[in-house]
């Protein structure tokens, strides 16, 4: 009887702590705060204690929309969305999302169009089976990259013979438009002898899309391919976005030893969509009136192509030039 009763008590505090666990998990606290002003393309949420780069939901009934914070300041935060910021209105309730940006990745992914979200665009029924990763990496440790010592075939013979590609080169692409940037693209995704090619189309005409895909890529490409779209008409997070999102999924092909090709078309309207970003959250202009922040995303994203000790990233980049 005493050792049972010893037990008994011994065990208590044990069961006591799960169902304490259990409680938090059902209900945990949520960080909010309410709208006081939508102006241009972003709005500021009063009493939200948020970081930079934290994701924030509107919960209104009027208005399913998603944002990220892109500046904060004394008892606010600035935010820009991922939608419309159509029907906001003052007052409204915005919470924080406890979960840092993520994409799904998986080889389930070629021969699949996405968005910068990771949601199907080819009607071909939703992607099941990926596994969830935080959108932000570090670059390769500078002591442990790979030498770029052997050549990439890039399937277009001129350009192997003249100016060969190493593997895990980057390489920029500076045209003006409509000189058949995405055509060449299009052969080079063909006829590489890259294991996976990734492409992210930024900030394109919507009708340039399938015409890319069925046209330019085509079955053959498609099947080893994977394409991430951003439109010209989405909000410009989603544009910028759609950029780390292509190069986190390359990221997890190179990490299971495949020799990947990045081709993102274009960087210049990565650049414009991070300037939307950085003047609507009250950044100086400076050249060409980008504002600083831009000059300093530009080496976060292309540090992450390259060759690593598994694995490696070609990035090829399309920049266009002056006047255009």
């Amino acid at each position: 009887m005493p050792n049972a009763l010893a037990e008994r008590v011994i065990d208590l505090p044990v069961d006591l702590a799960r169902r304490l666990d259990v409680a938090r998990a059902l209900v945990r606290p949520v960080r909010s705060g309410a709208i006081s002003r939508v102006i241009g393309l972003r709005f500021d949420v009063n009493g939200l204690d948020l970081p930079i780069g934290a994701t924030v939901r509107v919960v209104d009934g009027s208005v399913e929309l998603s944002g990220e914070v892109v500046a904060v300041g004394d008892g606010s935060v600035t935010c820009m969305p991922f939608g419309e910021v159509k029907g906001l209105r003052v007052g409204a309730r915005v919470e924080g999302v406890d979960r840092p940006p993520s994409i799904g990745v998986g080889p389930q992914l070629l021969g699949r169009v996405i968005d910068a979200m990771g949601r199907p665009l080819d009607d071909l029924g939703p992607i099941v089976g990926l596994s969830e990763v935080g959108l932000d990496a570090d670059a390769p440790h500078p002591m442990r990259r790979a030498r770029i010592e052997s050549a990439l075939s890039l399937g277009i013979r001129s350009w192997d013979t003249l100016i060969p590609a190493g593997r895990g080169q980057r390489v920029g692409i500076f045209a003006g438009s409509g000189v058949g940037k995405s055509t060449l693209l299009g052969m080079i995704a063909r006829n590489t002898e890259a294991d996976v090619n990734v492409v992210a189309l930024i900030g394109e005409r919507g009708r340039e899309v399938r015409e890319f895909v069925e046209a330019d890529l085509g079955p053959e490409g498609l099947a080893r391919s994977v394409l991430i779209i951003a439109t010209s008409e989405p909000p410009a997070l989603v544009r910028l976005r759609a950029a780390f999102a292509s190069t986190r999924i390359a990221e997890w092909f190179r990490d299971q030893g495949n020799d990947v090709m990045l081709m993102m078309d274009s960087l210049t309207r990565f650049c414009m969509a991070q300037r939307e970003i950085g003047l609507s959250a009250g950044e100086p202009p400076t050249s060409r009136g980008y504002p600083p922040s831009v000059f300093s995303m530009l080496p976060k994203l292309l540090e992450r192509a390259g060759a690593a000790e598994v694995g490696s990233i070609t990035g090829l980049y399309t920049v266009l030039v002056d006047g255009d």
